[in-house]
């Protein structure tokens, strides 16, 4: 993986990871590409979703910030398929929840993007 693409794609999940825990949505469009697809795989929560949709849904909620959650990340791994397309795991915690992440990437005319968001969560114990 070049190095450019390696920095460019960590802010990317940079900004993921603030537009997330501050519930930007501007933020967030940074991130997304206008077609991302958001499927939640968690068993009796699956949904699916496009990017305006899921907007709405960011605008709604209350920051996890503003409440004092303590927040946690971390990029797992990051595996790009030539320099147009890659995946990255990552795993985040907030609002209660462990989040596992999978994210498709494109590099479009604008740098990396999110194409598909797919992800799960547990119940934070204690």
């Amino acid at each position: 993986m070049a190095e450019h693409d390696q920095a460019e794609i960590e802010k990317l999940l940079g900004r993921y990871f603030d537009g997330l825990y501050n519930s930007d949505s501007a933020m967030l469009r940074t991130v997304f590409h206008d077609d991302l697809v958001y499927v939640n795989g968690t068993a009796g929560d699956y949904e699916i979703k496009g990017l305006e949709a899921y907007m709405a849904r960011i605008d709604k909620r209350t920051p996890p910030v503003s409440r004092g959650d303590a927040r946690e990340e971390q990029i797992e791994r990051i595996t790009l398929k030539g320099d147009r397309i890659g995946i990255v795991e990552a795993r985040m915690t907030m609002m209660g929840r462990n989040y596992q992440d999978l994210l498709t990437l494109i590099n479009t005319d604008d740098g990396w993007r999110v194409l598909t968001k797919v992800f799960s969560f547990v119940e934070r114990k204690g």
